[in-house]
């Protein structure tokens, strides 16, 4: 899949959705999830996507991943349209171009870290090796290690290390520190910075924490399915600075 990138300023445009809706069939019960999104995401920023339970977090970073499509509005990946994609062609989308890390590791127990990595570079027509990938996240020496052998923290870098071997242009996280305590969450968050900032990698995270959002570019709020507020933050910190 060939993508051509616009720019608008000094900026490269990844992401551009246009009035994009989400409804649910619920039995006779419709749920809106999304009401009308405007959003453009950029090239290397790191993005908080902040908001309660029922928000449409999800909806929206699954719609932007390709997992997902809207009831109506249009969804911009660079120059394609997301939105008009048949399942195949989302698919080598997904494949190619984004890196998905969720709350669970979602590891394969009979394989080692190294195997679990390897998994998605077999696939991929430009991948990390997989020792280059754990190390990345300070899992270098890990490798040869099951998931069992792992504390949660360790388990969910190695999700990250698999997430990242395939060089996507997207990394879509879903409340990645969400099942780890707060030592271990800033673990994390300090691979996904250094990922940002090492790979150039367009990094979208969404959270309940307030203090994660120090570490971004911009914080986008959602409440109610609609975009209620964007904030740039001109103080980044570092995620060892965060106070939780």
């Amino acid at each position: 899949m060939t993508v051509t990138r616009t720019q608008t300023g000094d900026k490269e445009i990844v992401f551009n959705t246009r009035g994009i809706t989400k409804v649910y069939q619920m039995g006779e019960v419709e749920v809106h999830a999304l009401r009308g999104i405007d959003l453009e995401l950029y090239g290397g920023e790191f993005v908080v996507l902040l908001g309660a339970s029922g928000s449409g977090k999800s909806t929206l970073l699954n719609i932007l991943g390709g997992l997902d499509v809207p009831t109506s509005g249009t969804v911009h990946y660079a120059d394609h349209d997301l939105s008009t994609f048949r399942e195949s062609v989302l698919t080598r989308y997904r494949r190619e171009h984004v890196g998905f890390v969720f709350q669970f590791y979602n590891l394969i127990p009979s394989l080692t870290a190294r195997e679990n990595v390897a998994l998605v570079t077999e696939i991929s027509t430009n991948p990390l090796p997989p020792d280059e990938a754990l190390k990345m996240v300070n899992l270098g020496d890990r490798a040869d290690h099951f998931p069992a052998q792992m504390s949660g923290g360790e388990q969910q870098r190695v999700a990250i290390a698999r997430a990242i071997a395939k060089r996507p242009d997207v990394l879509l996280c879903d409340e990645p520190t969400g099942a780890l305590d707060i030592k271990t969450g800033i673990v994390v968050l300090e691979a996904l910075a250094r990922v940002n900032r090492e790979l150039g990698t367009t990094t979208v995270v969404i959270t309940h924490n307030v203090a994660i959002a120090d570490m971004a570019d911009r914080v986008i709020r959602l409440s109610d399915g609609r975009i209620s507020g964007i904030e740039i933050n001109s103080r980044k910190k570092l995620p060892a600075e965060l106070s939780w």
